[in-house]
């Protein structure tokens, strides 16, 4: 259960950052809504699956979860770019996801 509240964390972190991104500074009402409940559900999950979980596994994945999730949806909502060495990059933090996944 514990690899399912840190997913929901890193889904509500995705959906914080996007909707203050949505929300220009704060000066759209429920862009700016979304964003504090999404920030607070993000932090409640994350503290729930650090009951089980090591802290460093966990935040190193729940932000791993947030440039992930972030960098493609400014890709696709945003028409943000990224360069090709960045890319790379964050195809490492995916790899290094998935490694301490598997390996942890």
């Amino acid at each position: 259960m514990e690899w399912i509240y840190l997913l929901l964390a890193g889904v509500m972190e995705v959906t914080w950052a996007v909707a203050m991104k949505a929300a220009e500074g704060f000066t759209k009402l429920w862009p700016s809504v979304i964003t504090a409940l999404c920030y607070l559900a993000s932090a409640l999950f994350l503290a729930l699956a650090l009951k089980k979980l090591p802290l460093g596994t966990a935040y190193a994945m729940w932000t791993g979860f947030g440039i992930l999730g972030t960098t493609l949806l400014g890709l696709a909502l945003f028409h943000e770019s990224i360069s090709l060495p960045q890319g790379l990059c964050v195809g490492l933090i995916a790899l290094g996801i998935v490694g301490l996944k598997l390996l942890g």
